[in-house]
């Protein structure tokens, strides 16, 4: 019985690497667990078609937005772990979402194998041209002179953009109200309508609105300007430290083969470092970002806890 089981063991090792050696052999599915038009959307398909060339086989974008993207993260988690389903998780999924709900239907760290992170963007307040002030200075004025009448559109509860929000109300003193949404999408929608008058979100969705003259760059929230918005000041100008940014990496089911995690990880790179690729993300404002697997499973526990200091700060509480 012993040596049976010691050959099962060794047939199934064999059949795993057997497996890594040929991956891939079809279309990889990329899930983006939010609606087409966000900034997760626009970071997987600026990286997919370089990484379709890469691996030999088409990887495929798949929009699964809801539940705050809990859907999509979710689909992957229990996919099977045989690098054909992975994830661009983010933020509010992994290290936000711990501290807002009691009970996820994943856990962020055993149920994913990190590949890794790729990328990091600063947030952008932007508003209606309607809206009368035209830089942060002025918007702070109009803001403390019309309590509770200055509402903030996100992509949802305790999305990055409504923390972030709920963070300058502290620090500034004023006291704008929170509109979430269901995803980013529809709100950009809505603020390039004028139906509402501010946004915080992605560079990557507002910012050529911005450049259109569509809409106004009141501010970024990093802790210095991006290269793509030299000319729009940060928060941290004016209120020294404050400082929220997202972040973005691809993970696949916990248990997927490590080979597998590998090849995506290299390839991954690759494509991040494809001239044309790079340009058009840090055009939109995106930092890429390269590491380990381990590098970014460290990195998402320690946000996890960062972020459980900012939850409790802001209130905020599930839809």
């Amino acid at each position: 019985m012993k040596t049976q089981l010691i050959l099962g063991a060794a047939l199934l090792a064999a059949t795993t690497v057997a497996a890594a050696q040929n991956y891939p052999q079809r279309p990889v599915r990329f899930v983006v667990p939010y609606a087409p038009g966000g900034s997760t959307d626009t970071l997987a398909r600026s990286m997919g078609g370089k990484l379709s060339e890469l691996l030999g086989q088409q990887v495929v974008v798949d929009n699964r937005p809801g539940a705050n993207g809990d859907i999509g993260m979710s689909i992957v988690a229990k996919a099977p772990p045989d690098g054909y389903s992975i994830v661009l998780g983010y933020i509010a999924n992994l290290a936000i979402g711990p501290s807002l709900y009691a009970k996820m239907p994943y856990d962020p760290v055993k149920d994913f194998a990190s590949i890794t992170q790729v990328a990091g963007a600063s947030n952008i307040f932007v508003t209606h041209p309607s809206l009368p002030a035209r830089n942060f200075k002025e918007f702070i004025a109009y803001t403390k002179a019309n309590p509770k009448k200055v509402s903030f559109a996100s992509a949802g509860v305790a999305s990055v953009g409504h923390l972030t929000g709920e963070l300058l109300n502290d620090m500034a003193g004023i006291d704008m109200q929170h509109v979430p949404y269901k995803g980013s999408g529809q709100a950009i929608s809505d603020l390039v309508g004028g139906h509402i008058k501010v946004m915080i979100s992605g560079m990557a969705s507002t910012l050529p609105h911005v450049r259109s003259g569509k809409l106004v760059g009141i501010v970024t929230t990093g802790l210095k300007r991006t290269p793509a918005t030299q000319d729009i000041p940060t928060i941290a100008e004016t209120y020294p430290g404050f400082e929220s940014s997202s972040w973005f990496g691809v993970l696949a089911p916990a248990g997927t083969p490590r080979p597998i995690i590998s090849r995506l990880n290299a390839d991954i790179h690759k494509s991040l470092q494809d001239p044309e690729v790079a340009k058009r993300l840090s055009g939109v404002g995106f930092e890429i970002t390269y590491g380990t697997p381990e590098q970014f499973t460290a990195y998402i526990q320690s946000e996890i806890k960062k972020w459980a200091r900012v939850v409790k700060l802001s209130g905020a509480k599930p839809e």
